[in-house]
């Protein structure tokens, strides 16, 4: 939740950028695991706390908030998928995996590229329990959780620098705002739909 990541970007933004980067780490971390903590939102905006700096430092502090986000989200994966994997679940651990197993086979691409969709239309919570039931190839998951990452919060960073070399910093920072709200209206709209499709096709199965 919004909530969860406004506490915590609270009491890191008085560190700094290294507080920032610490706040992007474990908010990527909770997101992973836990809850949604809507990450786009807290990128753009522990990004924009930098725009004082120089064009070299944004460029650097980007390339160094790439990286923290896709440590964060391994971490937060595996973290996830050992937890299942060790978990004690007994008889419900062939129910839970029936559940999931049925469930992917209505998914758009039923394999591991799913994850790459799921940064465009979020339908698959808790990545790592759900790769741990549904036996993907770890290896594989992992490279793309990474692909997936990189690729979505680097054209999101891109474009907030953009908006900041060639607007004011006020108009730069509603651009950006407002792309943000697009994209989580999207991803929302085509997870929406996405789900109503796989309830349909589980109902007619």
């Amino acid at each position: 939740m919004s909530d969860v990541g406004s506490t915590l970007w609270g009491l890191f933004e008085p560190l700094g950028p290294w507080g920032g980067l610490a706040f992007i780490f474990l908010l990527f971390y909770i997101d992973a695991i836990i809850i949604p903590t809507l990450p786009e939102l807290f990128v753009v905006l522990v990004f924009l706390a930098q725009s004082s700096g120089s064009g070299d430092w944004m460029v650097l502090y980007g390339a160094i908030m790439l990286l923290t986000i896709a440590v964060a989200e391994i971490v937060g994966v595996l973290t996830l998928y050992l937890v299942i994997k060790r978990a004690k679940l007994g008889e419900y651990r062939a129910k839970i995996s029936r559940a999931v197993e049925r469930y992917r086979c209505f998914l758009l691409v039923p394999d591991e590229r799913m994850i790459l969709l799921n940064r465009i239309a979020p339908i698959l919570p808790f990545l790592g329990g759900f790769i741990a039931l549904s036996r993907w190839n770890l290896r594989r998951c992992m490279a793309y959780v990474v692909i997936g990452g990189v690729l979505k919060y680097g054209i999101i960073l891109l474009l907030s620098g953009f908006f900041l070399a060639y607007f004011s910093q006020g108009t730069a920072q509603a651009a950006t705002l407002a792309m943000i709200v697009a994209i989580l209206i999207a991803s929302f709209v085509a997870s929406f739909i996405r789900k109503r499709k796989c309830e349909n096709a589980n109902r007619s199965a």
